[in-house]
């Protein structure tokens, strides 16, 4: 029971102890870099094992990676999520001024149709018609401006209001490019009701 230990024992655990490499660090104390997600490693690993042979399958995976962006960017275009939007929509500036614009009513989002119902009368070769329909067309254009520059003095104002400290530029000619959208095909979608206020 208290006999000490034999030498063939002895040697074993020693045998034992040089196989296993010796920890430099105690396993309690943090190793100073957060633990990166599962996810993140998974991918890490992937793209570590499947590095491309020939440039071939480098470009076949890059057109795949640019495929599985795309794909991302319209799915946050439809549901307007703010990770994968592309990068001309991102940021608070950019959604405020599609916020800005799809809560209110423009006369710049009816420019299509109703430049195809001018050109459909257009081709109407009776007498007065033609005079009449380039009347129309001025009147489009002129109503068209003006509700441009109200709106962009009203969003600059809004901007400089809400935002003091970012960089608002480009965000009005954003906006009003918008407007010439109709509201169901404006991309990313209309996240508020027309009406209500951002």
């Amino acid at each position: 029971m208290f006999r000490s230990r034999s030498k063939d024992e002895q040697a074993a655990t020693t045998k034992v102890t040089a196989d296993q490499p010796q920890q430099t660090r105690d396993p309690q104390a943090p190793k100073g870099r957060p633990t990166p997600k599962r996810s993140e490693a998974q991918t890490q690993r992937r793209s570590l094992a499947k590095t491309p042979a020939n440039r071939k399958d480098a470009s076949k995976r890059a057109r795949e990676a640019r495929r599985a962006d795309l794909a991302k960017q319209r799915e946050a275009l439809a549901g307007g999520d703010e990770r994968y939007l592309p990068a001309r929509d991102k940021g608070p500036v950019r959604r405020f001024a599609r916020d800005f614009v799809d809560s209110r009513f423009s006369v710049a989002e009816y420019f299509l149709p109703l430049a195809v119902v001018i050109l459909i009368l257009s081709m109407i070769q009776a007498g007065a018609t033609q005079s009449y329909v380039l009347l129309l067309w001025m009147v489009v254009i002129v109503l068209i401006v003006i509700n441009s520059i109200v709106f962009g003095f009203q969003l600059k104002r809004q901007l400089r209001r809400r935002f003091p400290d970012e960089n608002l530029r480009g965000a009005v000619a954003y906006a009003l490019m918008r407007t010439l959208q109709m509201r169901r095909l404006r991309l990313p979608k209309p996240q508020v009701k027309r009406g209500e206020r951002p």
